[in-house]
């Protein structure tokens, strides 16, 4: 007679070899990936022109551009860049993503390094990134308003190590 322990690690191994078989172990490791719709009404609204560089970093909308884009962050972030975007490794660390930007000290190549790392977050979100036809990140635009992707970026500049 077999335990009851012997039983279920059956079951688990014949699970997890039909899911393996069907080629579904992303959807089990993410859960569902659904993208969730961020509401950014209350924000000072950007219009359909995409903006060089973040609007909320300072000034109007600051504070709310920050409440949103944490929500927003963690809606749809968080599951594969880690809570408060502390990375467990599988993704990049978003709280490095302009580490190189903090120490220099001129402020004009500051300027201009802080403008070519907003130009990388925003292609990446909104095109995703594949390599050899691996998609490590999916494409947001059309999905993810320029308001809630400049307020998710609020977010992570508030997440930057020193």
């Amino acid at each position: 007679m077999t335990s009851f322990l012997q039983r279920g690690g059956a079951w688990v191994a014949a699970t997890l070899a039909l899911c393996l078989s069907l080629g579904s172990t992303s959807a089990m490791a993410h859960g569902d990936v659904v993208p969730q719709s961020v509401d950014t009404h209350t924000l000072p609204q950007l219009g359909s022109q995409w903006m060089e560089s973040n609007p909320y970093s300072a000034g109007d909308g600051h504070k709310e551009a920050l409440r949103i884009g944490t929500s927003a962050y963690n809606q749809n972030c968080a599951r594969c860049h880690g809570l408060e975007a502390i990375s467990g490794g599988i993704s990049p660390d978003l709280r490095k993503i302009d580490a190189d930007c903090m120490g220099l000290a001129d402020a004009a190549k500051k300027q201009a390094c802080f403008k070519e790392m907003d130009d990388y977050f925003l292609s990446t979100v909104r095109r995703g990134r594949a390599r050899d036809g691996r998609v490590y990140m999916p494409p947001f635009e059309g999905i993810l308003t320029q308001e809630a992707i400049w307020a998710i970026k609020t977010y992570l500049e508030t997440r930057r190590e020193p």
